[in-house]
């Protein structure tokens, strides 16, 4: 027996059906995607209605076929009525970014942080921005569809709770509580909340909005203080059993390497992290600093040797780390971003060059290897992203307000092994 929220579900299920056909090819008439997504005309014609209606969809000209009867009218995502909110609470500020439903930005703004170990008052002002950015006169006649929300550590994407951001010193963090309670009352109040590790977002960024066909499977490869992946098999997020999947900054390149910080030796982060950089290049003597790291940029582009050198040997670990990625994943393409892309070419060139050895050892054609195309914005577009993917996934279980037998706060056994071990 089919129930009414089975129906219901059944009907979003194929309104979006139709809406992501329309991402991937836009253009397609009624009776296209029709024949393309497997329903009938009139079905088709009746959910086309509503998402003209809702603001999802748009007609363009009538285009001739040269068949007889009613010209074909190409339908396309509408990029003026609604929008999406993303936020990148990073290290030393907060960038939310208003986006419409094809990722272009309409409103953008930076938050730096009063004190980033204050993770409430980091929260809050997050909040303050995104709710004050859902009613700024630019959105003016727009509906806000959801928020979503990229966080540097460990996070438990079923609850929304990040369990530990090594730098900044957060842990065990109910962010999703947190600003549902800031948003209480106010026009963000009912809108779905998608919380997610940054590299998962920014990987979502690149698989919604950067137009690109046959990228998948991608991987988005976040080098800052620490490293981390994102990766798209199939067109959806990898995330694994418990949310664990793409901490590739704790896979092993080197065996009785440099500590890291989870206790091991040899580590991504311990051999390619900037935190790493700052350590070989300056010592350990204090905790690094945004000045200190500018200092690093500026001296590996300057030719200074202790810098130069370090730099060309962490880009020979990070080609280490491409090829694993490489043979574990078979990606079509590896996007590079995070913090480090500031060191450039001799950052990536020595990497890049690596993996190639790698590839005229098998004779296999290595994967693309390419930087992002939201820079800075990676991460907050990449939230509005993730809301646009899940929103147009209403099958597919995510966000904190996925069913859950585990309490609020309370990490999976994986989760919990790995944040005790950071501790």
């Amino acid at each position: 027996m089919i129930v009414a929220g089975d129906q219901q579900l059944l009907k979003q299920i194929n309104r979006m059906a139709l809406v992501r056909q329309l991402c991937s090819e836009p253009g397609l008439s009624r009776a296209a995607l029709a024949e393309t997504v497997g329903l009938t005309k009139s079905t088709v014609s009746l959910l086309v209605r509503e998402l003209l209606d809702e603001g999802w969809l748009t007609e363009t000209e009538l285009r001739a076929t040269g068949a007889l009867g009613r010209r074909a009218t190409p339908l396309q995502l509408d990029g003026e009525r609604l929008a999406l909110l993303g936020a990148d609470m990073g290290i030393g500020m907060a960038r939310i970014v208003a986006t419409n439903l094809l990722g272009e930005v309409l409103a953008e703004q930076e938050l730096p942080y009063l004190d980033p170990a204050d993770s409430a008052g980091c929260i809050a002002l997050a909040a303050q921005g995104l709710a004050e950015l859902a009613t700024c006169s630019v959105l003016d006649g727009r509906t806000v569809l959801g928020v979503g929300i990229g966080l540097h550590g460990v996070v438990d994407d079923a609850t929304g709770v990040l369990h530990y951001a090594p730098h900044l010193g957060w842990r065990n963090v109910d962010v999703a509580a947190q600003l549902r309670a800031h948003f209480a009352g106010g026009a963000l109040a009912e809108l779905p909340l998608f919380i997610q590790n940054e590299a998962n977002v920014a990987a979502l960024a690149e698989l919604e909005f950067s137009g690109q066909i046959g990228t998948d499977p991608l991987i988005y490869l976040s080098i800052g203080y620490g490293v981390g992946a994102g990766i798209i098999v199939n067109g959806r997020l990898l995330t694994g059993l418990y949310g664990f999947a793409g901490e590739v900054g704790h896979t092993i390149l080197q065996q009785g390497g440099p500590p890291c910080s989870c206790g091991r030796r040899g580590c991504a982060d311990a051999l390619i992290g900037l935190q790493a950089l700052l350590d070989e290049v300056y010592g350990k003597l204090q905790p690094s600093t945004p000045e200190q790291l500018e200092q690093l940029f500026t001296e590996a582009e300057t030719g200074d040797a202790n810098a130069a050198q370090a730099v060309a040997a962490a880009g020979r670990n990070l080609g280490v780390l491409l090829n694993n990625l490489w043979v574990a994943f078979d990606p079509m393409c590896i996007v590079i971003g995070g913090a480090a892309l500031r060191l450039g070419e001799r950052f990536i060139g020595p990497g890049r060059g690596v993996l190639d050895d790698c590839a005229s050892a098998t004779g296999l054609p290595a994967p693309t290897i390419r930087t992002p195309h939201f820079g800075n914005n990676a991460i907050a577009i990449g939230g509005a992203a993730m809301a646009r993917h899940y929103l147009m996934r209403p099958f597919t279980e995510q966000g904190p307000a996925r069913h859950s037998t585990r309490k609020m706060g309370e990490p999976a056994p994986a989760l919990a092994a790995a944040v005790l071990a950071w501790n």
